[in-house]
This record gives C-alpha cells, structure tokens and sequence, in this order.
C-alpha cells in the first residue's frame, strides 16, 4: 500500500527543503518506497479532518492503510525499521543510529529552533539584544561536542543510517547563520548528506510544490 504523507501547500520555507516533510520524504526515497502527497493549507491544518491525524495541528503526517502517523522522527523511525536502508543489521549498531536520531531532534534541534523563534516571539522585549548572543552560545557548545564526536568520520557511526539523515536536516537549519561553517567537518558532513542521490529527488519534490503554487 503507497503511504500518504502530508504537506504545506505554500510551504514558509519556499521549498528549500527545511519543512519536516523533506526529512520524510528523504526517508522514503532512500528506501526507494513510493509515496503520495496530500497539501494542506495552514487554514486546513487547524481543522477536524486533519487534527484528526495531528491532533497539534501540524505536518508531516504518514497514513499507511488503518496507520496514522505524526512527528517527523516517529514516521523515520517506521519507515526505517520497516524498509532496508535506514538502520544497520547489526543490534547495537541499530540501536546506536537511533540513538543519533533522538540526539538530533532532542539534544541539537531545540536551541537551534529557540533561536529561530526568538525574533518573532520576543522581538518586542528589551532582553532579545542580550538573550540572542546566549542562544548563540548554546547552539555553538553543541556543534563543538559534535563535531569533536564526528572527527574526520565520513557519518556518525559507520555507514550512512537514520541518524545521519535526521542530524543533516536538523543542521540545515543553520543555514546562512554561519555557525556550521565554523566547523569544516559539520559543513563537509551536511554537503555529504545532500549530495546523496535520494536527498536531490526528497528536495526537488518538495520544490516543484513551492513552484507550482507560486507559478513558477
């Protein structure tokens, strides 16, 4: 049975592959499984019908048959423990490359989005000045643990899996800010990710949506 993911139909990111859909639609082309697209606007993103998939009202989800599913890293992690591709054989080097996926979204992703949101949430108050600089500091402790731990290694631990895919997309959200480029192994690592083959088929699809709605 082809799943059916869900996407912004006017994606915020312009479709340069930031919206958690791509970190999906990656997982999917690397596993080589087809899949459907539904767009959802941000109006029928609050809705029943799609709440009912996402009760936070958000995407991705990933319907399969009766199988609904919500959050970027839980619908990997089933794509990858269901499809060749993704995780190791081995036992423990399965369980360390998901140890790498909750890392990237639990431990490197949220100073990265606090961050992100910061101008937006607290862009009226007079400690932003003060407080970005920190958030700043934050985020740099955690590219220097790192890339202290990825060293001259090509992925995390031993060949590409889930756990590279999930922390290339959530470095990628450092783009233009110039903290990864301060580290010449993390912005080496990030290039490898999206050199790979399924990463370009993941980004294009998400751009042709961006595209097609804006008329390009």
């Amino acid at each position: 049975m082809t799943p059916t993911i869900t996407a912004f139909e006017a994606s915020p990111d312009e479709g340069q592959g930031l919206a958690r859909d791509m970190r999906v639609r990656w997982a999917l082309e690397e596993v080589g499984l087809p899949y459907d697209v539904r767009l959802v606007s941000f109006k029928a993103m609050k809705q029943p019908a799609h709440l009912a998939r996402h009760p936070f009202g958000q995407i991705p989800t990933y319907e399969e048959g009766d199988l609904v599913l919500f959050e970027s890293g839980a619908i990997i992690l089933h794509i990858a423990e269901r499809h060749a591709g993704l995780l190791p054989k081995q036992a423990n080097a399965r369980a360390r490359a998901i140890t790498w996926m909750f890392a990237a979204l639990n431990t490197v992703e949220p100073p990265i989005v606090e961050l992100e949101q910061a101008p937006f949430v607290e862009g009226d108050k007079p400690w932003l000045a003060e407080r970005i600089p920190m958030l700043r500091d934050r985020i740099r402790v955690r590219m220097n643990q790192l890339s202290n731990r990825l060293g001259d290694a090509e992925w995390l631990d031993g060949a590409f899996s889930a756990g590279d895919l999930t922390m290339v997309m959530v470095l990628r959200r450092l783009e233009g800010d110039g903290i990864v480029e301060d580290y010449p192994n993390l912005a080496a690592y990030v290039a490898r990710g999206q050199a790979r083959p399924a990463y370009k088929r993941a980004y294009e699809a998400q751009l042709a949506v961006f595209t097609a709605a804006s008329g390009g």
